[in-house]
């Protein structure tokens, strides 16, 4: 077993299907978080292809540190193209709890495993020629705000998770958060 450090997680989508509903309009996919967050619980094995080789990794999170930063895997890189994947991620903005994904003696050593998003960029259009906004989070108010180029508007949560997110920052709760939040 070899054990190394992160500065992100990837989350990898599965691939988009190319069907089409009874009126010709494409579907666009959809899946939790918790089910691309899966890789993480110690006992998924997934094939990874190398040049050289062909090996397993096993993914298991030994610490959770206080902000997380989850990178959605939507480009894919072929001879011809790279290619964007639409699939909607479903996740909700508090409570996401990684408890789960640790295992039970590392469970023992995190009284905290529960964290909530305060950040979510998306990449809007084309590959190529797509666009950035954020979502982020003001913590003395509790509101969420859009940001693209200088343009600043207020959002509603539910909105923010119908986006095609790239990239989300997390930040953990700590106990005298949870009492706030639960007050």
């Amino acid at each position: 077993m070899v054990e190394s450090t992160f500065l992100y997680l990837t989350l990898d989508l599965p691939t988009a299907p190319l069907y089409k509903d009874e009126k010709e309009q494409l579907i666009i996919p959809q899946v939790p978080l918790f089910s691309i967050l899966a890789k993480f619980n110690g006992s998924t094995e997934k094939e990874y292809k190398t040049y050289k080789e062909n090996f397993l990794k096993r993914f298991q999170l030994t610490r959770l540190p206080p902000y997380l930063i989850f990178c959605i895997k939507r480009f894919t890189k072929n001879n011809f193209f790279v290619e964007k994947n639409p699939t909607i991620v479903n996740f909700p903005i508090t409570n996401v709890d990684l408890r789960e994904y640790l295992s039970e003696e590392v469970q023992a050593a995190h009284a905290h495993t529960t964290y909530d998003l305060i950040a979510n960029i998306v990449h809007d259009g084309k590959p190529s020629e797509g666009s950035y906004r954020i979502h982020v989070l003001h913590h003395g108010t509790g509101k969420w705000y859009e940001l693209q180029d200088l343009q600043v508007t207020d959002i509603l949560p539910q909105m923010i998770t119908l986006s095609e997110a790239y990239i989300q920052i997390w930040k953990r709760r700590e106990e005298d958060e949870t009492n706030q939040q639960g007050a």
